[in-house]
């Protein structure tokens, strides 16, 4: 498995080959201005979204690459995997990973799947596998097979966005704050004041129509506005403290799954806080459970198949709920009794914070499941791949 201690004789001349496989300057000088061009919370989210980007870019410069942080020789060993593969693939194979390299640095696309391809492949041969990247070299609907002891497997790579399973996204509601943020600058400075607005979504309802009802609520001084399509309702803010730890303080009463922002006033001291969320509660491991359905379909069946999943849009309260809960693992187990998992052995499931690291990463670097009606569910040579943890 790719660790900090793997990479300790990079340099910065390897790095800039990646840099160059993935699109050289021109498309990294794109890319790094397409992200610098979002402001306000759409801004922030994109510099989150393409953190490992941005972190490659700052690595390029041979001082910083020497004080590279855990997070950072993790990526860079990712870079360094992916660089020593194209040298190893013959032409056509190395312009197809080219070709995702580079689709991975265009619009809301990111390197990360790509990056979890690499950390896949990796730890399996860290377990004693033999590693193939059949998906590059044949074009296989799977990605990699891997090979013990004359057993072999398949390996499915996904990427899915927790986004699928929020029934308020957290994009739609970045967008509404860069709307709305200049109007509540603007009132909170004639209002002075600690409030709290309260915004409650049915199933369903579209965020986009919240700006002007917002507006309308404010310039009227009402305190509450209910449709079918919201509930709006304006309070103090009573949650006493120091603002910087306004945003701990407000998680901790809204939960992980609300949709918090601050806007503030800093020269009386005024604070408007906007917490919204769904009625319905967030299902992301439903919506992982969709995509591993899809995902097995890739699987030839003719070997036992493990699909490689990483949950990408996740933020770290997100995913320890997620596993705290043991909700993905039950939608996870259920699935491997369903038909379309007839061919899966194994399920693994990571995040960033595995990817980079993190010091509250799941333990043993993912989470997985084993499938016990698969026939070779036991089989000794695949156990380092399959057996549960987590």
């Amino acid at each position: 498995m790719l660790d900090s201690t793997s990479i300790d004789g990079m340099d910065a001349s390897s790095l800039r080959e990646f840099l160059s496989l993935s699109g050289g300057d021109e498309a990294w000088g794109q890319r790094l201005s397409a992200i610098s061009r979002q402001a306000g919370y759409t801004g922030r989210a994109a510099q989150q979204r393409h953190a490992a980007e941005l972190m490659l870019h700052r690595m390029a410069d041979p001082a910083r690459l020497r004080k590279a942080g855990a997070p950072e020789r993790l990526l860079l060993g990712f870079t360094q995997e992916l660089t020593a593969l194209a040298r190893s693939l013959p032409d056509a194979p190395r312009c197809r990973l080219r070709r995702q390299l580079r689709a991975g640095l265009q619009g809301e696309a990111t390197l990360i799947p790509l990056f979890h391809l690499a950390r896949t492949a990796a730890r399996a041969r860290a377990q004693g596998f033999d590693v193939r990247f059949d998906g590059l070299l044949h074009g296989t609907p799977w990605d990699l097979t891997i090979e013990r002891e004359g057993v072999s497997a398949e390996i499915a790579c996904a990427t899915v966005s927790a986004e699928e399973g929020r029934p308020l996204q957290k994009g739609a509601w970045f967008q509404l704050m860069d709307q709305i943020s200049p109007e509540l600058q603007t009132w909170l400075a004639a209002h002075p004041g600690r409030y709290i607005l309260k915004v409650t979504l049915p199933d369903g309802a579209p965020v986009g129509g919240l700006h002007g009802r917002i507006s309308a609520m404010l310039a009227s001084q009402k305190r509450q506005d209910s449709s079918g399509e919201a509930m709006l309702k304006l309070d103090p803010l009573l949650i006493a403290g120091a603002q910087a730890g306004l945003p701990a303080a407000l998680r901790q009463q809204f939960g992980h799954e609300a949709h918090l922002a601050v806007t503030a006033d800093n020269a009386s001291g005024s604070v408007f806080v906007m917490a919204a969320r769904a009625s319905r509660s967030n299902d992301i491991a439903l919506a992982v459970k969709t995509r591993l359905a899809e995902h097995a379909a890739r699987l030839s069946g003719e070997r036992p198949g493990i699909l490689s999943t990483f949950i990408e849009d996740l933020d770290r309260a997100e995913w320890r709920a997620l596993r705290d809960s043991l909700e993905l693992e039950g939608t996870a187990r259920r699935f491997l009794t369903e038909a379309p998992a007839r061919s899966v052995v194994a399920i693994t499931c990571a995040s960033r914070a595995e990817l980079f690291g993190v010091p509250d990463a799941a333990p043993n670097g993912e989470l997985r499941f084993r499938n016990p009606g698969h026939p070779s569910a036991k089989n000794a040579a695949l156990g380092p791949a399959v057996e549960s943890w987590g």
